[in-house]
């Protein structure tokens, strides 16, 4: 029992010590760039987001859908985990903060830390000592793909692998009886329902893995389906949050599936072999050309040199233990390689943090389990070829780095030396804790050699700073500019920051613009104003936004009644010298001249009247409630005509006219529009949106819910009945030894 007590506490204490370690690998990181956690999409993407989406939930709204942000407007298909608790709380929490760069450093230390004990979990459960057990958890955070991408930018995907990796560890302890089914089904479908594809696809292979390799370590099956049917419940609860882009995806960029390689970070397999040089650049195609400006595919520095330091004959007589760990990593490497696209999956480098992860822990459970240092001479001679090895592949990917390749060779070599002589003079403990340490000058030198950060928009960190320098734009804005051309040093507040957005920007100003950051655009609203993922237009949009639909006769900016439109002076320099459109106004705003022309309403703001009812043809159409996801119009027509909406025609809308269901079609292949009939008398008109499968999505949840309570009870109901094996039985005979028996032992 105290063996048993000691063990537990140990394990507690390196769980603590790994949680500091990522907490200490965070502020090396912040000492290189302190921007570095708020970089690319997580200041143009997510944290303006949370703003938006905590002010929407605080005010009593669920935000699935908001019309005015028109391409980027439908929730349920962007990024936003509107089903996922956590991101809820968090999205809750981020309009309190005024610094948003601070608040998703914050957050994403938080998952680093999460990471970090999944991995060392994950360890534990195969066997490994503690300590090697944390080495894992602190490295996996400051691995290349993971710190320079995920965890700088794509934070969905960042926090999908942190919530995957405690699947993993409880799916093991699940098929291996010493849990029930509940943190599994729990950490799986919070790794599906943050809203990102890549995680749910790798938790089901990380979970078929995990069922291989427990049928050929138990060489049992049942374990293995339990741990399937548990996995189906919670992919069944995760349904919900992918139903509405499946059953939309038709109407957006992502509608075509399709299978090809194009190359566009495709990762071949040799750049595996740099995993352990901290200087590598590795060769493949990406936005920067051929050789990449940043460490990706790194893992850690004593990944390949320690592999001279297990005892592989042991190792050998206890493979079918590691068989899970191996087929992740496989699995990884070979989708690294391509295609470069499988219908919404695309870009195949972002798979990276899976081959870390499977190599990262099946390296450290061997060395938490069979590390040696006998022979330890002929063993480091082994361990100098692997780093030569490495330094000639690093070399041969970016040979202008050969000061920093052999840099970095030596000291990996030197570190490698010392950790050998600390085993062998002050144990093992001792070796594990600068193996640990070592990690975190590593991560500083990498980004603080990546300087300035080819990926950041720059964006300002204070939201009131924003606020105040921003004009005050009521109503919903038009913008239409490029980003591309701006100069880096106008990427302020002083300069086009202080006038202009892009991305969500305008979240954080607590402003309503038209579109924002979007992966999933509606094609057609697009096309009509040949709009980007980042809201930046081609400089035919200003045309096109004034263009008059002709079944309508009214403008495209009349359809979507907006307010102002804000032209870039710089994509048009003569604009204002125009004539403004019929309706219009030049509005001068004193201070934003170099960056702005603006563009109002003669009679003022038009979003506010008649709810969104923009056009009718033969009918009074009068508005009686509007909501996000509702509008309700009192119709009517003498002969017959048509209400157009401005709505973005979306699939999920459904109409009925006094009750009963209506067609709903789309003028312009983008406004919803509604064909009323003749002689209608004071119609109740009503158009509701609702997530596309929403029921089919509610259904499913309820049944994964049922599905894993099911288990649990098999669980308890197994456990109850092996304890009832396990007791005494009840006899008269005692279950002492007797007093002549003990006296005559002694």
């Amino acid at each position: 029992m105290e063996s048993s007590a000691l063990a537990r506490r140990d394990v507690y204490k390196w769980g603590l010590i790994t949680a500091l370690g990522v907490v200490a690998g965070y502020g090396a990181v912040l000492l290189a760039n302190v921007r570095h956690f708020y970089t690319d999409d997580t200041e143009s993407q997510y944290a303006p987001l949370w703003v938006m989406l905590g002010n929407r939930l605080r005010d009593g709204q669920f935000p699935a859908m908001v019309p005015e942000h028109w391409m980027a407007g439908n929730y349920a298909i962007e990024e936003a985990g509107l089903l996922n608790p956590p991101q809820l709380l968090i999205d809750l929490i981020a309009p309190s903060v005024d610094n948003v760069a601070l608040y998703a450093t914050i957050v994403k230390l938080l998952f680093a830390i999460v990471l970090g004990l999944g991995v060392y979990r994950v360890c534990l459960e195969y066997g490994a000592s503690a300590p090697w057990s944390a080495v894992a958890g602190v490295a996996i955070p400051f691995t290349g793909w993971l710190l320079f991408f995920d965890e700088a930018s794509w934070y969905t995907a960042f926090v999908g692998t942190a919530w995957l990796v405690h699947a993993w560890a409880s799916g093991v302890r699940y098929a291996r009886g010493r849990s029930g089914p509940i943190p599994t089904f729990v950490f799986l479908y919070l790794a599906i329902s943050v809203q990102y594809i890549f995680p749910a696809v790798e938790a089901g292979l990380m979970i078929g893995a995990v069922a291989v390799g427990e049928v050929v370590y138990q060489r049992k099956w049942v374990p293995s389906l339990w741990l399937l049917a548990v996995s189906a419940c919670a992919a069944l609860a995760g349904l919900a949050t992918y139903l509405p882009s499946i059953l939309s995806a038709k109407v957006t960029w992502r509608g075509t599936a399709q299978i090809n390689n194009d190359q566009f970070l495709t990762v071949p397999w040799s750049e595996s072999l740099n995993a352990s040089l901290p200087s590598t650049l590795p060769a493949y195609s990406s936005w920067w050309g051929y050789v990449q400006p940043m460490p990706v595919v790194y893992i850690a520095w004593f990944l390949i040199p320690a592999l001279a330091f297990i005892d592989w004959h042991k190792a050998r007589e206890n493979w079918r233990e590691f068989t899970a760990i191996a087929l992740v990593a496989i699995m990884g490497l070979m989708w690294t390689a391509g295609p470069g696209t499988i219908g919404p999956l695309r870009w195949p480098a972002r798979v990276l943090p899976m081959v870390a992860l499977g190599l990262l822990v099946l390296v450290c459970v061997l060395l938490g389990r069979y590390a040696t240092f006998d022979g330890w001479r002929r063993r480091g001679v082994a361990a100098g070829v692997l780093i030569g090895l490495l330094f000639v592949r690093s070399f041969s990917a970016a040979p202008r780095e050969l000061g920093w390749h052999v840099l970095a060779a030596v000291s990996v070599a030197a570190l490698g030396a010392a950790v050998v002589w600390l085993a062998r003079t002050k144990g093992m403990v001792a070796a594990c804790v600068l193996t640990l340490v070592a990690v975190f000058p590593i991560a500083y030198v990498q980004v603080w050699a990546v300087q300035p950060t080819p990926m950041s928009w720059n964006l300002p960190e204070n939201r009131s700073e924003m606020k105040a320098a921003f004009p005050d734009f009521p109503g919903t804005t038009l913008q239409l500019a490029d980003r591309g051309p701006i100069p880096p040093a106008e990427k302020n507040l002083k300069g086009a920051y202080g006038s202009l957005v892009f991305g969500n920007y305008a979240k954080d100003l607590e402003l309503t613009y038209v579109s924002g950051y979007t992966p999933n655009g509606h094609f057609w609203f697009g096309e009509m104003l040949c709009m980007r993922w980042d809201t930046s237009v081609c400089p035919d949009a200003f045309r096109r936004a004034f263009e008059v639909e002709p079944t309508t006769g009214r403008t495209i900016v009349d359809l979507m009644k907006v307010d102002r439109v804000v032209l870039q002076r710089s994509m048009y320099p003569d604009a204002r010298n125009l004539p403004a459109p019929e309706g219009w106004k030049w509005v001068d705003y004193p201070g934003h001249e170099q960056y702005i022309s603006v563009l109002e309403r003669v009679n003022g703001p038009i979003s506010t009247r008649n709810g969104r009812v923009a056009a009718t043809s033969g009918v009074v159409a009068t508005s009686v409630s509007e909501s996000d996801m509702d509008s309700r119009v009192r119709v009517n027509s003498d002969n017959g005509g048509q209400v157009v909406f401005a709505r973005l025609g979306w699939p999920g809308y459904r109409a009925t006219l006094n009750g009963r269901d209506i067609p709903i079609r789309v003028v312009a292949k983008t406004f919803v529009a509604l064909d009323i009939p003749a002689g209608t008398k004071n119609g109740d008109l009503e158009l509701t949106w609702r997530p596309p499968g929403w029921k089919i999505g509610g259904a499913s949840i309820l049944l994964g819910l049922l599905g894993v309570g099911a288990l649990q009870w098999a669980f308890l109901r197994s456990r109850r009945r092996d304890e009832d094996l396990d007791s005494p039985e009840d006899t008269d005979e005692p279950t002492t030894p007797q007093p002549d028996l003990v006296d005559a032992k002694s």
